[in-house]
């Protein structure tokens, strides 16, 4: 049997030691193939080899996420919704790294507190993404700053939660207030920034979520990611011939302020109360308790440590191989993936089982 370090050799440059002859990248393709090699066959099945291939595999992830784009402390970044958590973060790691970075903040408070708090490297402007002046007069803000290099990097941050419940609690006006935010303001900025990231051959990054693979909660804030993902897609295949790399964040449940300062249960109960006496009763009151309970526990349960998403977001603005999505926190990795790739029935009997029973039901 051949050494490890044959294999090593077979695999990385070219033939198998007993099958000359091959041009380079033809493992499975004609000349020959691994069921012509059993010697082959048997290296593979030996641990010592597997172990060599497993510490290629993992140089080869460490090598593309060390590779990193040439003369960051020259290109700009733009981020929105850098109030609080994961955006504030960013900015702040990204002004560690030496990069300039163009923030907004959706209130006066939040955007000196940013600029006290960092660099010169860093600039603060205020801007409310449901607003087309505001987002034109920014767009204006950020071409002048950056000049003709162009923006390097496009970060879709601000986002909302709220209002969210059971479906039928909710009115249009309750969807309209997030999908605006989420979807339609992320898609405004997008196209006013474009040029600026096309002339540049640089990123943009959106900020997704779980809840956009799979929905797990009624109300805007899922159909408003399921959004984001199919702007996403399809803005990354336009681009391509850009030159232009586009990246999708989907984070697990994390503890930040997109769910605001009043208590989950306090506003379930707003929600509850102004119900019809009719769809209250369906419900039951029963159900009303135990999917508050339950909303409250997943709180509860959210991640306090998001420094695992802005990595992720960095990561996507300054490698030379960014990834199409991320998937930041365990409870991504381990829980809605894989619920998002099963059949849907299956999918949908093992939500069903987090929901309480109504009143009336079947």
């Amino acid at each position: 049997m051949h050494p490890p370090s044959e294999v090593i050799v077979w695999l990385t440059q070219g033939p198998c030691v007993c099958c000359q002859g091959w041009k380079r990248g033809e493992l499975f393709s004609a000349g020959c193939s691994l069921s012509h090699c059993p010697l082959s066959l048997s290296l593979l099945a030996s641990p010592c080899s597997m172990a060599a291939l497993m510490d290629l595999s993992f140089m080869y992830r460490w090598f593309k996420n060390r590779n990193l784009v040439s003369n960051l402390p020259d290109k700009y970044v733009f981020i929105t919704g850098c109030d609080s958590g994961f955006g504030n973060l960013l900015a702040r790691q990204l002004v560690d790294r030496g990069m300039r970075v163009l923030a907004t903040c959706f209130t006066e408070e939040g955007a000196q507190k940013l600029q006290q708090d960092t660099s010169y490297r860093l600039q603060t402007t205020l801007l409310d993404v449901t607003k087309t002046e505001s987002i034109q007069a920014v767009a204006q803000w950020v071409r002048d700053q950056v000049g003709e290099q162009g923006l390097w990097a496009l970060v879709n941050n601000a986002g909302v939660g709220l209002p969210s419940g059971p479906n039928e609690w909710l009115t249009k006006e309750d969807f309209v207030k997030v999908i605006n935010v989420n979807l339609v303001g992320l898609i405004e900025v997008t196209l006013h920034m474009l040029p600026m990231v096309k002339k540049a051959r640089g990123r943009i990054v959106n900020m997704s979520s779980s809840g956009g693979r799979v929905a797990v909660v009624g109300g805007g804030y899922c159909v408003s990611k399921f959004g984001v993902e199919a702007f996403s897609d399809s803005l990354r295949r336009e681009l391509h011939y850009f030159g232009v790399k586009v990246s999708i964040i989907e984070p697990g449940n994390y503890r930040t302020s997109i769910l605001g300062k009043e208590g989950m249960e306090t506003r379930m109960r707003k929600l509850w109360e102004r119900l019809p006496q009719e769809t209250r009763d369906s419900y039951g009151e029963e159900y009303f308790h135990i999917y508050t309970y339950n909303l409250k526990n997943t709180m509860q349960l959210a991640e306090p440590r998001i420094r695992d998403v802005t990595n992720s977001m960095e990561h996507a603005i300054v490698s030379r191989s960014p990834r199409i999505r991320y998937n930041p926190g365990l409870d991504a990795k381990l829980l809605y993936i894989p619920l998002a790739k099963l059949p849907t029935r299956v999918t949908d009997f093992i939500l069903s089982r987090f929901l309480p029973r109504p009143a009336d039901s079947i």
